[in-house]
């Protein structure tokens, strides 16, 4: 059986990879990318991948036809507001390092993957939240629906621009305001959006990027929803803790206001269930888009990602944010699927999101822009045996930096001078609770890591002040 299906994978990405020449000759139509972006999803949230108090039928749907990454990672934030350097890392393919200032702008001179792909023929068509600024939303979409300028807001009453043909999106110009949405889930309206694209799409291959600002807070949703989540039946992380155990450098930023201190296990099973809820509500909106792509006539040429920006803490750790380096607030959902795309398959290899602008490129026959620092994933998705990297490396601004092997993590912290350093076992420890720093038994494992930990900023390019005295203090 295991050798009829590595028949059956072996015929699937052997089609892919003709269709794939027969592309870059012009000899047929290039595939479709239909995008699928939420806001604050951590990894363990889909019911399919583990998590079985969570109702997310078509995520699940997604899981089973596509192949599902693992250890799918952000890369950090110079900023309390995270996702904004993650969505430019996506959208550009380049570290966190590289890019300008605080990560929340993109500069004309980072291309970006919806500019990419219009050069080769696509409609960009953007839809839903942009972090990054009017100008490179304007650069990166050839069309557009209900467009936040913004971070979070109230789902029910969203500011939202209609797409300016003359990409100028300013509100004192003579070419309109953003408009309150009163009344309609963002998430149901970001989905009208794309049900009309894909309802009147014509034969030009599409780039239709989706942007939902669900599951971020406020932690609102419709009471149908909410009620089909039981707090009594709803499990408290292993790691709750009632306060994080000591000064992580960002213990006062607002996500951390939006439970009282220490936790209680009663409010953060309430957070749980609102947050839970939201998902399930977005999962629908998910379904609803996805049934409309098959009604189109062009399920079968469309390469889906679905994505998460970062994680969330929610309880763990006694944080309730994503302004740490811990696996709930760095480790994302990934999924892939589409023509030649192996279903049902998950894949541990470590990857970032800004693989996937040139993941996309390879699997539409485009050759990405030198521009990109990330790697394509086409190698790992036919072999799960395949490695993007060896490691994977973590920030949040200039008080913390962590790097991973497949079973240990090193967290480094520089917090007002003070260091502290954690050391965790993930294979035996997953959840991040026991530090073994002190633990000689681990002494060789806490030097590799802080070598790696020096290789990666080498790599990245890496030169914030978090590093001054480093080296002085890792011989002490």
């Amino acid at each position: 059986m295991i050798f009829l299906k590595k028949i059956a994978v072996c015929i699937l990405l052997t089609a892919a990879n003709t269709q794939l020449i027969a592309q870059q000759h012009g000899l047929v139509k290039k595939y479709n990318i239909l995008f699928l972006l939420t806001d604050d999803q951590r990894a363990t949230t889909i019911h399919a991948l583990g998590n079985k108090e969570i109702i997310t039928p078509n995520m699940d749907e997604l899981v089973k036809n596509g192949t599902a990454f693992t250890h799918a990672y952000i890369m950090g934030g110079a900023q309390g507001a995270v996702c904004a350097p993650s969505r430019a890392m996506i959208m550009t393919g380049k570290y966190v390092y590289h890019l300008a200032g605080d990560g929340s702008t993109i500069p004309a001179k980072d291309i970006q993957l919806g500019e990419w792909l219009q050069q080769k023929g696509y409609d960009a068509h953007g839809i839903g939240k942009w972090h990054n600024g009017p100008d490179s939303y304007a650069r990166n979409f050839s069309s557009g629906a209900d467009i936040f300028f913004g971070g979070m807001s109230d789902h029910f009453n969203i500011p939202v621009w209609k797409f300016d043909s003359t990409r100028q999106y300013k509100a004192d110009s003579i070419h309109g305001q953003p408009h309150i949405n009163a009344g309609k889930n963002a998430s149901e309206l970001f989905a009208d959006d794309a049900i009309a694209y894909l309802q009147r799409a014509d034969k030009k291959p599409f780039f239709l990027y989706v942007a939902f600002t669900s599951p971020h807070d406020p932690r609102t949703s419709y009471p149908e929803y909410t009620n089909l989540y039981d707090t009594a039946k709803i499990s408290l992380p292993v790691n709750f803790m009632p306060q994080h155990p000591f000064d992580n450098g960002e213990l006062k930023v607002r996500d951390e206001l939006l439970a009282a201190l220490p936790r209680t296990a009663e409010e953060i099973k309430l957070h749980l269930r609102d947050y839970y809820a939201m998902i399930t509500h977005l999962d629908n909106q998910v379904g609803r888009i996805i049934k409309a792509l098959k009604e189109s006539g062009q399920y079968d040429n469309t390469i889906i990602v679905f994505a998460g920006d970062n994680g969330l803490a929610l309880g763990q750790h006694g944080l309730m944010g994503k302004q740490n380096v811990y696996e709930h607030s760095v480790n994302i959902p990934l999924i892939i699927s589409g023509p030649g795309i192996p279903k049902n398959q998950r894949r541990n290899a470590f990857v970032y999101l800004l693989d996937i602008f040139p993941t996309l490129c390879e699997l539409t026959g485009v050759q990405k822009p030198a521009t990109v620092d990330g790697s394509s994933l086409v190698n790992v998705i036919k072999d799960g045996n395949k490695k993007v990297r060896q490691t994977a490396y973590f920030r949040y601004r200039e008080f913390q930096r962590a790097v991973r092997n497949e079973q240990y993590k090193l967290i480094e912290y520089n917090v007002a001078g003070k260091r502290t350093t954690q050391l965790f076992d993930l294979k035996n420890d997953p959840a991040e609770i026991n530090n073994l720093f002190n633990d000689v038994a681990y002494h060789k494992q806490l030097i590799l890591l802080r070598r790696q930990l020096l290789q990666s900023k080498a790599t990245t390019g890496d030169d914030g002040v978090f590093w001054n005295g480093y080296r002085d203090y890792i011989r002490q």
